[in-house]
């Protein structure tokens, strides 16, 4: 007895998460390295600020005091 079967739809939901996780790492390290070198000009603070990604965009958010 031969029987079809059917795709799950399981994959296609499996490489959207992976998608969006994959660039919102990326993302959040393109922003911090670009917010560090506007505020310390310094290419060793971008690449820590960077590899830091999301925390270091965060913290500059909670300590910028220099809006008004």
């Amino acid at each position: 007895m031969i029987t079809a079967q059917s795709p799950t739809n399981a994959e296609p939901a499996n490489k959207v998460t992976n998608t969006v996780t994959q660039t919102g790492i990326s993302l959040g390290s393109v922003i911090a390295v670009v917010i560090s070198w506007d505020r310390n000009k310094s290419l060793l603070w971008a690449i820590i600020h960077g590899i830091f990604g999301w925390l270091y965009v965060i913290y500059y958010a909670l300590t910028d005091f220099s809006k008004k």
